[in-house]
């Protein structure tokens, strides 16, 4: 079992900056990947950005260079740092972990999510 920890988020002014953070711990898993999809109202879930143990970084096509996922392997933990916020950034942003167990079986683990609001 994977636990994910999640922390940012919040209300910021179109411009602005917001850095979203998630920890992952767990038992006899081998964390694979980490990363952040979004939804905004009325609209599907999207990819935001991921980060695979490799080093293999995905955006989503919307990112043009504004964000930045990196990890820090000591801690388990994966940061988004959002720049150049839009009003159109505003989603629930889910934290998630791809992992692995003992047999090899991947597996998904999804947080409830953080608000992310880009207004003035």
């Amino acid at each position: 079992q994977v636990q994910l920890v999640e922390s940012g988020g919040g209300l910021v002014q179109p411009g602005g900056s917001l850095r979203l953070s998630c920890a992952a711990s767990g038992s006899d898993v081998s964390i694979n990947a980490m990363g952040w999809y979004r939804q905004a109202p009325g609209k599907e879930r999207e990819l935001v950005a991921s980060i695979r143990n490799s080093g293999s970084l995905k955006y989503g096509d919307f990112v043009k260079g504004r964000f930045t996922i990196s990890r820090d392997n000591a801690k388990n933990t994966v940061y988004l740092q959002m720049n150049s916020l839009k009003s159109e950034d505003t989603a629930v942003y889910y934290c998630y972990a791809e992992y692995s167990d003992y047999s090899d079986a991947v597996y998904e683990y999804w947080l409830q999510g953080t608000q992310v609001t880009v207004s003035s």
